[in-house]
């Protein structure tokens, strides 16, 4: 693949991102943008994602980051291309990469992960996508795991420098304390690393998030929203609560769902989740 093409399909994936940040939200606060996980979709690793969030009324998607072999399928140039063709047509952006496959390979304990990570990089800087998510669960949890955090910091140390260079970060999301995730940032002491936010991780973990989202404050790259108990504004989570967290800090990014309840069907529970989250976070500057 040519130089041109490369060039064009940053271009293109750079200029969605800039339509969706203008058209953002009505009023006075900072731009939210929806996206959604392909692997919510039932769509991890697939460019049909875009078209189902299309169809659904989202902004973009969370592209999973898979493995083939000893590297990353994104690596090939023809299948990157495929993603960028399928963002294009239905007019989303690549709201961020995820490396999911991290929970079972851990950055932790097996060198393939911090491999991997090395990759995204350069896949995010070929793209123009500004975030990877880096998860910390199941094998690769961090609670009660100090010599796991700091085989973490030395990678995340290792691999910084590269991220800096290329204008990437890598968001950190695990089940702990703001304090213990910035005592880590603060350990590795790079820009480049900074944290994915899931309300509901916080929540399970019994944190309270409006302590937590302002004492990370603009340290966090990128937050999901998630309620593990229903249907959004009818389980657990507090979204107006979340909502006037993310405003202090004044967070204006994207704002991912992670589906775990979809009691009427995928497609009905995703369209409920997202018009709820747009009556809490898309209100007139007359509402504020």
């Amino acid at each position: 693949m040519g130089k041109a093409r490369r060039g064009f399909q940053r271009f293109a994936v750079l200029l969605f991102c800039l339509i969706l940040t203008a058209d953002g939200v009505a009023g006075s606060g900072p731009s939210i943008k929806f996206g959604v996980c392909d692997w919510t979709l039932g769509k991890s690793g697939s460019p049909e994602a875009f078209a189902l969030a299309k169809k659904l009324g989202f902004d973009g998607v969370q592209v999973s980051l898979l493995p083939q072999g000893d590297s990353l399928v994104f690596v090939d140039n023809t299948k990157r291309a495929a993603f960028l063709d399928a963002a294009g047509k239905r007019g989303q952006a690549i709201a961020s990469f995820a490396l999911g496959i991290l929970n079972d390979v851990p950055l932790k304990n097996d060198p393939r992960a911090e491999r991997w990570l090395g990759e995204a990089i350069g896949i995010c800087r070929d793209t123009g996508v500004k975030v990877i998510l880096v998860p910390f669960f199941g094998k690769g949890d961090l609670r009660n795991d100090s010599a796991g955090v700091d085989a973490c910091v030395a990678a995340l140390r290792r691999l910084a420098p590269n991220a800096e260079r290329a204008g990437v970060v890598l968001a950190l999301e695990s089940y702990l304390s703001a304090d213990e995730l910035l005592k880590i940032l603060d350990r590795v002491g790079s820009p480049s690393v900074q944290i994915y936010y899931d309300v509901a991780n916080s929540q399970a973990a019994g944190l309270d998030i409006a302590r937590e989202i302002p004492l990370l404050g603009k340290r966090i790259a990128e937050i999901h929203a998630k309620d593990t108990k229903d249907l959004y504004g009818k389980g657990s989570m507090d979204f107006p609560l979340v909502r006037k967290a993310m405003e202090e800090i004044g967070y204006g990014g994207w704002f991912v769902v992670e589906g775990t309840k979809l009691p009427l069907g995928l497609e009905p529970s995703l369209r409920y989740d997202l018009d709820y989250l747009k009556t809490i976070f898309r209100k007139s500057e007359e509402d504020r």
